[in-house]
């Protein structure tokens, strides 16, 4: 690490506020492309993965989602090293031209319907793209700010990169809602979701113009001049032990706890009103709101980091959500639907069935047909996003559905002959049964608690700010200027892209498992409080380090 700097903090000058501006809005942008496909997921699984089943298409439109987090620490590499060797401005330039035009492209990409297998491919190989461009973008703008920042005011100035991707996902659902409003819903389904794909070819050359305005890092220029940058920022990033454990312990001590708070409170929070069955709109706005009004304190708690510290806001964050989470969810169930947590109270659903008759639903190549009577149970039942609890029964046993006090409904084999028949009755069954026993077939609308439910989201986005605001300073101040852009890259990325990248596939999979819509908490929950523990246990306080060395 570096030095502790003596000396005070400078005012903000015309050419800061230029650094900032174009790094962060360049950043907004790449991250609007990014959440795109997140929020449209449902469309997605529809358009592009018909040939899967069901339940397999949720999963592999996650899992689709998440490839381009797989691959963002290969960018980092890639792009961590270039910036390190030929600078931050031209690198940070290359990677929003490859994010912009690779989700440009999954507007045009014909469907699954039309193109078959290859449609999947085309997507997921774009995907790949844009999570490489992605995984160079952050550690080249936070590291370009922070080297033009004044001592005492690196938290202040990185923090506007922080709010640019809630900023960036606000604008995409901003998009999405007026696209999604201008036209009925079967023209969305069919062509209107690839508006804001297109969008983003005007703001990708928005971009570029605004990049293009940018001069050279001044600590990399002095570096430059100087004869002392690094020949090899891998070897020296990661081959040897000094900066290597600082590498992992920024990993496991800061950027995978920060990342699971991240998409727990932003992506997994707008997932989960969906399967509360609340009208898309009303997701979308309460969403909105609550990350406009809660990205102020991205700055808040940047500015406080510069003078308390960037380790206590973000472990505070962490052991927050690690012990709050729970509640919070299941507040937001009481306030977004209350008649679906009565129901489940009151006549919860338990499905009986021969455990070697059931099988996970996971079909990596769609070739598998489900048809045992206990997946034929599970899938309905957790397509229609309802919690149940599954009970063991003697071998050769048909798995049955039970809501409630009523009769069961037995299931039936899918591979009969008489299947199409009894997959009707079966179907036409359960759902009287569960709208007799208060099931709602989607949120009521003027029964959600909409200022409670807001409120709750907001605190989910507090947490964000407090782990995320601090985050990028913390990153910049823990390595040397020559190998600064590889070396914070990495874990950052394995953080989000890995830890927080598969979070809404791997609480899904829980979900689906267990039966129980809470189950997809723990990933978060026990992530975050690993980090809280080995970072509040191995990482040092930063503010005060001369970052010039």
């Amino acid at each position: 690490m570096a030095t502790t700097m003596q000396g005070g903090a400078a005012s903000l000058t015309s050419q800061h506020v230029r650094v900032i501006g174009a790094s962060s809005l360049g950043t907004v942008f790449e991250w609007y492309d990014f959440y795109l496909y997140g929020a449209l997921g449902g469309i997605i699984a529809t358009n592009f993965f018909a040939g899967f089943n069901p339940t397999t298409q949720v999963i592999f439109t996650w899992l689709a989602f998440a490839a381009g987090f797989a691959v963002r620490p290969f960018g980092a590499l890639v792009f961590g090293r270039l910036g390190d060797l030929v600078g931050r401005k031209y690198t940070f330039l290359i990677t929003i031209v490859i994010m912009g035009l690779s989700t440009a492209l999954v507007g045009f990409i014909p469907t699954y319907q039309s193109i078959g297998m290859a449609a999947p491919i085309i997507l997921i190989s774009l995907r790949l793209l844009q999570g490489l461009a992605l995984g160079g973008e952050y550690g080249g703008a936070a590291t370009y700010v922070a080297e033009h920042a004044p001592p005492g005011k690196r938290g202040a100035y990185t923090s506007w990169i922080q709010t640019t991707a809630t900023l960036g996902l606000f604008l995409s659902l901003i998009v999405l809602l007026i696209v999604r409003n201008s036209m009925s819903k079967e023209a969305f389904g069919d062509w209107g979701w690839r508006v804001p794909f297109w969008i983003s070819i005007g703001l990708l050359i928005i971009s570029i113009y605004i990049r293009l305005q940018l001069s050279e890092s001044p600590l990399f220029q002095q570096m430059k001049a100087e004869g002392k940058g690094s020949k090899a920022p891998l070897t020296e990033s990661f081959g040897n032990w000094s900066n290597g454990k600082i590498v992992l312990l920024a990993l496991f001590g800061a950027t995978a706890g920060q990342a699971v708070v991240w998409y727990g409170g932003q992506f997994y929070a707008r997932a989960f009103l969906s399967t509360l069955k609340v009208d898309p709109n009303t997701v979308d706005m309460l969403v909105a709101t609550a990350l406009l009004v809660g990205s102020v304190f991205f700055i808040v708690f940047g500015v406080l980091s510069d003078k308390i510290g960037r380790k206590v806001i973000v472990m505070a964050g962490c052991l927050l959500a690690a012990l709050t989470y729970f509640p919070v969810f299941k507040a937001i169930t009481h306030y977004a639907n209350p008649a679906l947590e009565a129901a489940t109270v009151n006549s919860p659903v338990t499905i009986t069935v021969d455990p070697a008759d059931c099988s996970p639903q996971f079909d990596p190549v769609g070739a598998s047909k489900f048809t045992s009577s206990c997946d034929v149970a599970v899938s309905k039942i957790v397509k229609a996003g309802i919690s149940y609890t599954k009970v063991a029964a003697p071998a050769g046993t048909v798995a049955s559905v039970k809501v409630g006090d009523a009769a069961p409904i037995a299931s039936y084999d899918g591979s009969a002959a008489d299947a199409k028949d009894k997959s009707k009755n079966f179907n036409d069954a359960v759902d009287a049964a569960l709208k007799t026993a208060g099931y709602p077939a989607k949120a009521d609308d003027a029964a959600i608690n909409k200022p409670m439910v807001w409120l709750l989201l907001f605190y989910l986005v507090i947490l964000v700010t407090m782990v995320y605001g601090p985050i990028a300073a913390w990153l910049v101040e823990m390595f040397p200027t020559k190998i600064r852009y590889t070396s914070m890259s990495l874990p950052y990325h394995i953080g989000n892209g890995w830890f927080g990248g598969f979070l809404p596939a791997t609480a899904f999979a829980l979900v689906a498992s267990s039966g129980n819509q809470y189950s997809g908490l723990w990933y978060p929950v026990i992530v975050a409080l690993g980090t809280f523990v080995i970072g509040s246990l191995f990482l040092r306080e930063t503010k005060d380090v001369d970052i010039t060395k």
